[in-house]
């Protein structure tokens, strides 16, 4: 294992949101078996007292699981320096079997926490506790997807050893790839543009109906749930070379280098972001008729789809930006 501040700041952080999960699992069983709002029991009362409780420590721990992506991602880029072949993350992720599954895990834990914060937010907004089955229902998927993450984390870092040689992103993301490594880029680049603008322009147009008559929800979080990986499939393939302006340079993580001005950041946050936002609206377009959430979820849904809309404009138009101003011509 390499000692480094980051690392122990992912780990301790992981290991202390798992715990909490496991013991919020635990109150789940007892709300899905037990929750009954109509009876006065003792054991209803302290569900209800207990749930405030459950639904903080959630709230900062799952918080906590959003910011995880991308230190472990910042943590990968500054290990390359200690890395025998690696440029940046992509060495440092290939340096043992774990690297990979880790950040894979990372990404779908933050799309699942988020969408319960969403869900839980909902919930939060009704007198009655409309979803509390449904989002504790939930936080028992939410909770082995995060530490079964936190494991594969754990078993990447105490496996990483200095005198490994690792690969760069050269031999990963170049022009001549033949690798599973290589799919995105062998993805034919004209169709795979006019999915990116198709399924952009989709997006946005059901999601600003949605906005502003309330019609067409679920094409936006259908649109919105497909855009995530077209987006990053579309970043990798042929974005990414206009920013580094090198037609074979197809690295999704050099992007997040000093040299680059840390646009990849910008890229992820707001790819992820509008993920989140367009899946926890899909998730709660069913609820809308729930008497207690009737009058406060549409606008809480529109605040959602405006958030996923922003998110994807601006990633779309920093796309189109890092393209125009290129030096490269393809």
């Amino acid at each position: 294992m390499i000692l480094h501040p980051s690392i122990i700041a992912l780990l301790t952080g992981s290991i202390l949101t798992s715990g909490m999960l496991l013991y919020a699992a635990v109150f789940a069983v007892q709300i899905l078996r037990h929750w009954d709002l109509s009876s006065g029991s003792e054991l209803q009362l302290q569900l209800e007292r207990k749930t405030y409780l459950i639904s903080t420590l959630m709230t900062y721990a799952l918080g906590f699981q959003l910011i995880a992506l991308f230190l472990f991602i910042y943590t990968a880029n500054s290990l390359c320096s200690q890395l025998i072949g690696a440029m940046c993350a992509v060495g440092s992720l290939k340096a043992n079997q774990w690297g990979y599954p880790a950040v894979v895990l990372q990404a779908v834990s933050f799309l699942v926490a988020g969408v319960w914060l969403v869900v839980n937010g909902a919930d939060n907004r009704g007198y009655d506790y409309p979803l509390v089955r449904k989002k504790y229902l939930l936080l028992l998927i939410v909770a082995p997807l995060v530490m079964a993450q936190t494991i594969v984390e754990a078993l990447y870092f105490l496996s990483l050893k200095v005198n490994i040689i690792t690969s760069c992103c050269g031999t990963l993301f170049g022009a001549n790839v033949t690798d599973q490594s290589g799919n995105l880029l062998s993805l034919p680049r004209v169709p795979l543009q006019i999915a990116f603008w198709g399924i952009f322009a989709v997006t946005f147009a059901a999601g600003l109906a949605f906005c502003l008559r309330g019609r067409l929800g679920w094409l936006y979080a259908a649109g919105s749930a497909l855009f995530l990986p077209v987006a990053i499939a579309s970043l990798i393939s042929f974005v990414s070379p206009y920013v580094y302006e090198l037609p074979t340079h197809h690295c999704p993580f050099c992007l997040l280098q000093p040299e680059y001005r840390y646009i990849g950041y910008l890229f992820y946050l707001t790819i992820f972001t509008g993920g989140v936002a367009g899946l926890g609206t899909g998730v709660l377009l069913p609820f809308r008729r729930i008497p207690s959430l009737a009058e406060l979820l549409p606008s809480y849904l529109r605040r959602l789809a405006v958030l996923g809309l922003a998110c994807y404009t601006v990633f779309t138009v920093s796309a189109v930006v890092e393209i125009a101003f290129s030096h490269l011509r393809i």
